[in-house]
């Protein structure tokens, strides 16, 4: 399994850092189409859908959205502002599992997938898009990383207190906060870098908090319907690693806020 994943994480990681990189806009926007589409995939089978027909369908049915946004012209904040309310909707259902029952039944996990997505993808393709835009991507992707590995380390040497463990009984409080403290310290590292003045910087404080929290939503919220369909991994696509799900869970939900939070208060930092 071991060498599964580092296999694969040779082989895919340097692809998607040359596409972030090197692809223009347009080319850009086609990639993260595709692995959104793979994602719509695998999230048809956390939906309760088992037919391959039927998978392929919904997948291919994100793919037309995916299509149709690129040549939308309403102005971000619509989508990113239903993202916004979507996961302080996904909070609630991690918060209240396994209550709620009407809330994961029936057509709205398919709903859910979409308002997962494709913000994300639309997030993604918004950033790229702004002066400066691979380095909005490279804060965006490195917060959720750092927040990531600092959980793990936290987790792994002080956790005694779960978070949400009807949910996913392997994370810890401990492992939240030290994601918290890691990506600050990051954070505030890199603003003095930049000469931001004190009230951009505890702006920034503030939003890189909510980033990091709303990530840890994004991952729960996948193992609550993964747990729902009695699932470990979203699929096999990604040997060694799972699925593409369970590789961007975090980020589905911190990319469209940071989008959004870039957008309304973005040009007043610094």
């Amino acid at each position: 399994m071991l060498k599964q994943r580092i296999i694969t994480g040779v082989i895919l990681a340097p692809l998607v850092i040359a596409g972030f990189v090197l692809l223009n806009q347009q080319w850009f926007a086609v990639m993260i189409g595709l692995i959104v589409t793979l994602a719509a995939w695998e999230w048809a089978r956390l939906a309760g859908t088992q037919s391959q027909p039927g998978r392929v369908l919904y997948a291919l049915v994100m793919a037309l959205l995916v299509a149709g946004l690129y040549f939308d012209t309403s102005p971000p904040p619509i989508l990113l502002g239903i993202a916004a309310v979507w996961w302080l909707l996904a909070t609630f259902l991690i918060l209240r599992y396994p209550l709620g029952q009407k809330l994961r039944t029936g057509y709205l996990p398919y709903l859910y997938g979409l308002l997962i997505l494709l913000p994300a993808w639309y997030g993604l393709t918004w950033l790229r898009m702004q002066p400066g835009g691979l380095w909005l991507l490279l804060a965006v992707v490195v917060t959720v990383w750092a927040a990531d590995i600092g959980a793990y380390f936290a987790g792994k040497n002080f956790g005694r207190n779960k978070l949400l463990p009807r949910v996913s009984p392997g994370k810890t409080i401990e492992g939240l906060l030290g994601g918290v403290v890691v990506t600050q310290l990051l954070a505030v590292a890199a603003m003095l870098y930049l000469g931001w003045s004190l009230p951009s910087i505890l702006g920034g404080m503030l939003g890189i908090l909510v980033i990091v929290v709303f990530s840890v939503v994004g991952d729960l919220t996948e193992s609550l319907f993964k747990r729902e369909q009695g699932l470990k991994d979203s699929s096999n696509l990604l040997p060694g690693h799972g699925g593409i799900m369970d590789r961007i869970d975090s980020l589905t939900a911190a990319i469209p806020l940071f989008a959004l939070g870039w957008y309304l208060f973005g040009g007043q930092l610094g």
